[in-house]
């Protein structure tokens, strides 16, 4: 007859004895696209952090003599129609975007964590109130609620983030909400409350930290739904406002007026939109994959 240890499977305990170079070349194999991802993030950051140093131009600054430059030795994807170089407006288009983005998504991940988890341990009467204000705010598509908000408070990076986390909090705190169900149910929550703790430390101390994965994920997807958002807004005019370098300002500029006779003002730009959200999406399906119990075991 078989021990119980013979059934006990070691495989990850292996790998965790492996040095952490060899881990993290695994990790890339199983996980192609999520590698892929995860440069493409790394890259916009670099971008973002040292744009300052990898230009010799102001990203702000009119050169009037040089505008409408094509692509050439000096400027390496053209000039805008006020003689500003595109390169340095994408590099530092991704501070902005990063910024917003980021902020935006933490926030309303986090007020969503909280709304969702406290929610699910309530339960009763509160519950049935938050879940039927989540699903009006649902019922809007992400856009539309983001124009809504904008319209209202006025364009302005400030104004900006309020509109993008808004429609967050209800995504965030339904996604979370179905994972603390299951936790409130779980004895040491009982334990908790028998211990006379305080409805606030059991949900951020004892229910908040279990529901991390679907935080995480939830997270990383709403960092390029932000960066699309900000994008789209400032398409319109109703976001980041000239002269601050943001990707969707600089494709309204050259979609808009220069499509045909000077098509590298909407190329880059749109690239640049189309990469930091492919990014994002690819490293939030990986880090899924990674922390979803269910999936891992395939």
């Amino acid at each position: 007859m078989a021990t119980p240890q013979a059934f006990i499977d070691t495989s990850e305990f292996d790998e965790m004895k492996k040095p952490l170079g060899e881990r993290l070349w695994i990790l890339c194999r199983k996980q192609p696209l999520g590698t892929a991802g995860a440069l493409v993030v790394i890259v916009m950051a670099f971008a973002a952090i040292f744009a300052d140093f990898l230009t010799p131009y102001d990203p702000v600054v009119n050169s009037l003599e040089n505008m409408l430059t094509p692509p050439n030795a000096d400027y390496v994807m053209g000039t805008d129609e006020f003689g500003r170089d595109i390169l340095t407006r994408c590099l530092f288009g991704a501070r902005t975007a990063l910024f917003i983005g980021l902020v935006a998504a933490f926030l309303g991940a986090t007020i969503g964590l909280v709304l969702g988890v406290s929610s699910a341990y309530f339960g009763g009467l509160f519950d049935l109130v938050v879940q039927r204000i989540v699903d009006v705010f649902l019922a809007f598509p992400l856009i539309i609620m983001a124009l809504a908000v904008v319209a209202t408070l006025g364009p302005g990076v400030e104004n900006v983030i309020i509109a993008i986390v808004v429609p967050f909090i209800p995504q965030c705190a339904r996604v979370v909400r179905s994972s603390a169900l299951s936790i409130r149910e779980i004895p040491y929550v009982d334990a908790a409350r028998a211990m006379g703790f305080s409805h606030a430390r059991i949900i951020l101390r004892h229910m908040a930290p279990n529901v991390m994965a679907p935080f995480l994920i939830m997270l990383t997807y709403f960092v390029g739904q932000a960066i699309l958002l900000e994008a789209v807004l400032s398409y319109l005019g109703m976001g980041v406002q000239d002269p601050t370098p943001a990707w969707g300002l600089m494709l309204k500029g050259g979609a808009e007026e220069f499509l045909e006779s000077a098509p590298w003002l909407s190329i880059f730009p749109g690239l640049a939109i189309t990469l930091a959200v492919f990014g994002f999406n690819l490293f939030g399906d990986a880090l899924r994959d990674l922390l979803d119990p269910k999936l891992r075991s395939r």
